[in-house]
Formats: structure tokens, sequence, C-alpha cells
């Protein structure tokens, strides 16, 4: 009788303490999207937002990455966006400055850039706190607590929770499967998605949506799907020819192999850079704004789902796919390895190596960026014009999608690795996870 593989997950036992680990790592985050805030009624905010007729756009989209939290004031309610967004600046830092790059690349100097960057991130999640005490001022009863206690406590309680969110997102990294800071977010867009079908079906009962666009908005879903899936398993072979070589009395090399290059090789990470980059910007002059003149009018020019945001959003899709492919796939150190190891690419001198990879990263990346965006938005824009409400427009939009699929992409090929060490088949037909060769 054939294995079954999903049989075999729960037969390893290091990868069944894996799944049943990150499993509860999981359900500690939920929980802590449902712990309130001490000093905020419940019951304030459950009549604040339903009297919100149009809806919240800004509340919509900051409980579009954390699960729902946000409403609810909860600890977790900043999720992991401010540790993703001192991620970016620290990147970009070292970018820019030689001497940070230069303790990055000595001995234990990652982990210092790692301290100092946790560091930063309580200073970005002190000044998201801060606006959202300002935003809860704005909320009618809402505060039951002295307002200079409240905003004390909201900061510690909302900070903190925020560091505890980026622990546990470590540990599923450490210790569980996926990456971990992606399956918080994609448990959060998971966590909201039954509200939302049951939000459709109620207006579509009322007669507020028509049915048509409804059963259109749900195949061009799966149509994003199998885009999604596709661009994420294409790729482009390099080949590499390794010369024999003798060390001592064996003999390497000789071999021919190759380094596959995907379509997309960030992933969706230039998507949640992209979103939170956004983010920050956005929480400080929706909460702060209404009490200062120029940041409302920032967050109306930075509305979700205005034609600038989308803009940005676009442009900075592209942008960070190619920053962050630059800082994972270095063509230089690519190079160095491939020379130090005698190997060559056929048809290219060893000193033109680096110069071909890059030509060839270039050439994957503008249109992969591109083709990421496009995905990105484009359901947005026709949900807009069929007239699908904020919510439902944002967890079953394009950027959800992307999420989603990107997500379940990379976990799935890292219990295909654990069950292929146990030598188990795969999690698909011929035990792997096809790709497109390009």
């Amino acid at each position: 009788m054939a294995n079954n593989a999903f049989v075999n997950m729960f037969r390893i036992k290091e990868l069944r303490e894996r799944i049943f680990f990150t499993v509860i790592i999981l359900a500690v985050y939920r929980l802590g999207s449902v712990l309130i805030i001490p000093g905020i009624d419940p019951h304030a905010l459950t009549v604040y937002f339903k009297s919100q007729i149009q809806g919240n756009a800004f509340v919509d989209y900051m409980d579009f990455f954390a699960g729902g939290a946000f409403s609810n004031f909860s600890v977790f309610m900043l999720g992991v966006m401010p540790y993703i967004s001192t991620q970016i600046l620290m990147q970009l830092a070292l970018i820019i400055f030689p001497s940070l790059k230069r303790i990055a690349e000595e001995d234990g100097g990652r982990r210092k850039i790692q301290m100092w960057t946790r560091v930063a991130t309580i200073g970005v999640a002190l000044i998201q706190s801060y606006a959202v005490t300002v935003y809860a001022q704005s909320i009618p009863g809402a505060i039951v607590i002295d307002k200079v206690a409240y905003s004390l406590i909201a900061m510690l309680t909302v900070t903190t929770g925020t560091m505890v969110t980026v622990w546990l997102g470590e540990q599923i990294t450490a210790r569980g499967i996926g990456n971990g800071i992606s399956m918080l977010i994609f448990a959060g867009i998971v966590a909201r998605l039954p509200q939302a079908i049951w939000e459709l079906i109620k207006l579509v009962q009322s007669g507020e949506l028509n049915p048509v666009f409804v059963i259109v908005a749900f195949v061009m879903f799966a149509a994003v799907i199998a885009l999604v899936v596709y661009e994420q398993q294409g790729q482009r072979k390099i080949p590499v020819h390794y010369a024999k070589r003798v060390v001592g009395r064996k003999m390497y090399g000789g071999q021919n192999t190759y380094i596959p290059f995907k379509i997309n090789p960030s992933g969706v990470i230039p998507v949640i850079f992209a979103s939170s980059f956004l983010t920050f910007p956005l929480q400080v002059a929706s909460s702060i704004g209404p009490n200062v003149k120029w940041l409302n009018s920032v967050a109306t020019f930075l509305r979700p789902h205005g034609i600038w945001y989308n803009v940005f959003y676009v442009l900075l899709i592209i942008f960070f796919a190619y920053f962050y492919t630059q800082v994972t796939l270095n063509p230089t150190e690519i190079a160095r390895q491939i020379r130090e190891n005698g190997g060559s690419i056929p048809g290219i001198r060893t000193d033109k190596t680096e110069e071909y990879m890059q030509r060839i990263l270039n050439r994957l990346i503008l249109p992969g960026s591109l083709y990421l965006a496009l995905i990105a938005v484009l359901p947005t824009i026709i949900q807009s014009l069929f007239g699908f409400p904020q919510t439902i427009a944002l967890l079953m939009g394009g950027t959800s999608l992307l999420i989603l699929v990107g997500v379940d992409l990379d976990t799935m090929s890292q219990i295909e690795a654990q069950l292929k060490m146990h030598h188990h088949e795969g999690l698909v037909k011929k035990g792997k996870i096809r790709s497109r060769n390009l």
C-alpha cells in the first residue's frame, strides 16, 4: 500500500513536533489578539465600529495584517509590522553606511545587527503605540481610566506585545515549520476569512451585492491563485561545470550542476515589505491626523486603496524585489564561490561570471516584480468596481492571496524537505513540488 504523505508527516517524530509546536505558537498568538489593553471598554469599541456605516478603511487595513487584533485594541494590535519596518530600515542602513556593513561581516556581526534591530523596533513600536493612544481618545467612551495613565499603560503593553510577537515568530522559525514572521501574518489573514465570507453571504442575501459579481470575483481569485503558484515555482537554471581537482589522495569535481534562479527570487517578501513600509506613516497620519492639518492631508492622500496608495505600493514592490534579491542573492558572492570551487559557466569567461549573473537576475527581477505588483493591485481594482466592502476587498484581494499562497508554498517546501530527508514521499505527485523551467 502506497505511503500517505499526510500520515508520514505525523509518523516522523521531528516533523510531528515541529508541526505541533507551530500550531501551539499560532494559538498563543491568536489568544493575544483578543486580550484587550487595560483601560479600554470593549463595548464602546463595538458600538463605535458598528456605527461606521462605510467602515473604517484605516482600521480594516491594520486589521488585515493583525488578524483583527487592531480593532480589538489587543496587546498584539500592532503585530509584527514595527519589526518588519525596522528590518527594512536596517537593511538600507547596511547598504548606505559601509562601516555598518563591515560590522555585519565580522564574527558575531549579524548577531549585533539583530540586537540593534530589536532595540530600534522598541522605538518604532513606542511611536506607533502612542498613535494608538491618540486614536483611542477619539472613540467616545473607549477609555475608562485617566488618559495619562492609559497612554502610559497602552504604550508599554502594546510595545511589549509587539516584542512578544516577534519572539513568537522567531521561535517558529527556529523550532517550528516555515518562516515565523510570515506565518503570523498568514494566521491573521486566515483567521479573518470566515467572518469575511459570512459578511459576503449576508450582503448577497440582502441584495446589496449581485451574485453574478461574486461568482466572477471567485473565478478571478482562482485564476490569481493559479498565476501566483506558476510565478512562485518558475525558475531559470544557470548551468555550472566543476573541473576535476585533486586534494590529497582524493579527486573532487568533474560534475555538471546548475544554480536555480526563480522568476521572483524574493517570493512574497516585497509585498510584505511594501505593505509594512506604508503602514507606519499611514498609522501615524490616520491616528494623529484629525488634530494636525497636514497629517490629516497625508492620511487622505495615503488612504488604503486610493490611487496614490496603489501607485506607491507598486513602486515599493518593484523596489523591494530588487533590494531583497541583491541582499539574499549577491552575484559577486555567488561568482566568488563558483571560482573558488573550480567552477565555470559554459560559454562565459571566468572574469565575466559576475556580470553575466547580474544580467540574468535583472532580466528575471523586473518582469517578476511587475507581475507581482499586477497580481497585488488588479483584484483590488476589480473588487472596487464591483462594490465589495473594504473588509472583504482586503482579505480576498491580491495582497492577501499572494501572502497566503506564497507562505503556503514555502511551508510545503520545508515539509517536503523533511519528508525526503527521512526517505518518505513528498506532499505531491512524484515526491516533489514541481518547478517551471524557463
